[in-house]
């Protein structure tokens, strides 16, 4: 990735929810759910700062204790991992967001947690109940929810 890269949920297609540390996430168009846990939650956090990929491996480096290199790659691996599921996108209309007193708060942090690789569960099982769209896939003679046909 690169230094100055911002990235951003892919919204209106994406949406999601942080419920006690758990970040759910739905990708409407695809019908698909994701679950995000400790560091991932983590990282979807910064996303959704929009900092640049520089800063957020800083942030990440001084949070948890771990590598420097671990860390990056891990990092960069679940960025490439979330766009592949097109659940988040490059940004290139914003400017990184100044994250200068965000890092010094996290570097006075004296017990860190150790890194876990972030993971991203994926779920299909609900893949045809979420592209059911009642509310414009309405039939009057059919009555609803109707499924969008090919």
């Amino acid at each position: 990735m690169e230094n100055n890269q911002v990235f951003r949920v892919n919204t209106p297609q994406v949406v999601c929810e942080t419920i006690e540390g758990e970040v759910v996430i739905v990708h409407l168009e695809k019908g698909y759910y994701y679950s995000l846990l400790k560091t991932g939650a983590d990282v979807w956090s910064r996303i959704e700062r929009r900092i640049d990929c520089y800063s957020l491996i800083q942030e990440m480096t001084q949070a948890y204790d771990g590598s420097a290199k671990e860390i990056a790659t891990a990092i960069d691996e679940f960025l490439e991992n979330l766009q592949r599921e097109e659940l988040i996108i490059t940004d290139s209309t914003m400017e990184s967001v100044n994250t200068d007193n965000n890092t010094k708060e996290i570097a006075e942090i004296t017990n860190k947690p150790c890194f876990e690789k972030p993971m991203l569960e994926k779920f299909t099982d609900m893949e045809d109940l979420l592209l059911l769209d009642p509310i414009h896939e309405v039939d009057v003679e059919a009555g609803w929810p109707n499924a969008k046909t090919a």
